[in-house]
């Protein structure tokens, strides 16, 4: 009996009813307005019109253009869809967030807006209705008074079988309403994401702004690999070639600590940037982004501070590199840095190459094969980075075992300053 009363009475239902009601008295201001136009127009004395089925279902008629019409305002779409997120049940990714925009997604708002009204109006006045007449009908066999005739009950209820079944019909006239009253619901929580849905622009839209997000966390997951990546394999072999010698060169030890120092608050810089971007969504006054430019005679300090002998060609005009392809560059070559100081075993030396040929900017970074680069193979999110970053920017990288070194070339496209008008 439960299972069949609930989907009449249980909780949805209950506030899918809440809801028309509230469409219902949404709908009332407009009533009022058009009765003051329809009671002058048929002539209507004092009172008539509100006592007049047909006066009534003319005013609404009258009230109705105007509600389309203000359902044209910009909050009227979050509002209903709000109320249908919490009231009939309609998840949330399927109803649109801000205001109807362009004539199709406000003509379904509209037309949304018209429904909700008409079918609360009729809703609320049974609901107004129909419990009294109900009560009346029950308790009728056992309150001789209510079977006047002067009361205006219907004729057939003067009978002694009509007052047998008054109590039944009673009965069914609730169950009536409570049925239309979900059915109704069911409806409207049916038509809603098509009605208040996002149209196929702003799914467009939205999506575009999730790619764009993803992407940007994307590159803060490579800036964070590659600055925090590099820092620790750096600081961790300054510390170790620190410790070694200890007791016997207090000079080496001194620039080791110089180096971990530096290394640790440029990183922390580079990382109070990037989670500010997570965090808050924009980024923050902190330490830019490092390039060539820049930094890359500080990065091949840093690494030579470790004890890793490192040897530099650079032949291209750094300072004048777009400033993303310069950041892009830096942090590929710090990442073939990070490379070599773990795998490539201490001591070994790293030949770093930066030059500028056929309008490409050709990156190298060589160190012999240690027994352990076979493990680095091709898929480290390192290299995938560097892989990345290097499609972004329409060149190629390419890494892996050649006459026994580890060899990285990447090739990026430098862009010519556009002419002077």
């Amino acid at each position: 009996m439960t299972a069949l009363l609930r989907p009449l009475f249980g909780r949805q239902a209950r506030l899918r009813w809440v809801h028309l009601v509230l469409g219902g008295a949404l709908a009332m201001p407009y009533v009022l307005v058009g009765t003051v136009v329809v009671g002058p127009v048929a002539g209507s004395t004092d009172g008539q019109v509100f006592t007049s089925l047909t006066m009534q279902l003319a005013s609404f008629a009258v009230g109705l253009p105007l509600a389309v019409a203000t359902s044209l305002f910009p909050l009227t779409r979050p509002l209903e869809g709000a109320a249908v997120r919490w009231l009939c049940g309609v998840p949330a990714d399927r109803l649109a967030e801000g205001p109807a925009r362009g004539r199709a997604a406000k003509g379904r708002t509209a037309l949304w807006f018209a429904l909700h009204l008409t079918s609360g109006a009729v809703v609320a006045g049974m609901s107004l209705a129909l419990p009294p007449f109900a009560a009346v009908l029950i308790a009728l066999p056992f309150v001789p008074a209510w079977r006047d005739p002067r009361l205006g009950l219907p004729e057939i209820l003067g009978h002694g079988w009509g007052q047998a079944l008054a109590p039944a019909a009673g009965v069914v006239s609730l169950l009536a309403l409570a049925g239309c009253a979900a059915g109704a619901g069911a409806l409207l929580a049916r038509w809603a994401p098509a009605l208040l849905g996002p149209s196929p622009e702003e799914r467009l839209a939205a999506a575009e702004a999730r790619a764009a997000d993803l992407a940007l966390r994307n590159r803060l997951a490579r800036e964070l690999h590659d600055s925090v990546g590099h820092a620790l394999s750096a600081v961790t072999l300054q510390a170790s070639a620190a410790r070694r010698v200890l007791g016997s060169d207090q000079e080496f030890v001194r620039e080791a600590l110089a180096a971990i120092e530096e290394t640790t608050r440029r990183t922390v810089g580079e990382l109070d940037t990037v989670l500010g971007v997570l965090r808050d969504g924009d980024t923050p006054d902190a330490a830019p982004a490092p390039t060539l430019a820049a930094d890359l005679d500080g990065l091949l300090r840093r690494t030579r501070a470790a004890g890793q002998p490192v040897t530099a060609t650079v032949d291209a005009p750094l300072k004048a590199l777009p400033p993303v392809l310069s950041r892009e560059a830096y942090r590929i070559v710090q990442e073939g840095l990070t490379n070599a100081l773990r795998h490539a075993g201490a001591g070994v030396t790293v030949a770093v190459r930066v030059v500028l040929r056929d309008g490409h900017l050709e990156i190298g970074v060589d160190n012999p094969l240690a027994a352990s680069a076979a493990t680095r193979g091709g898929g480290g999110h390192g290299l995938d980075g560097i892989r990345s970053r290097s499609r972004l920017l329409g060149g190629t990288a390419r890494a892996g075992p050649v006459d026994g070194l580890w060899r990285l070339r990447v090739r990026l496209p430098v862009p010519r300053p556009s002419a002077s008008p």
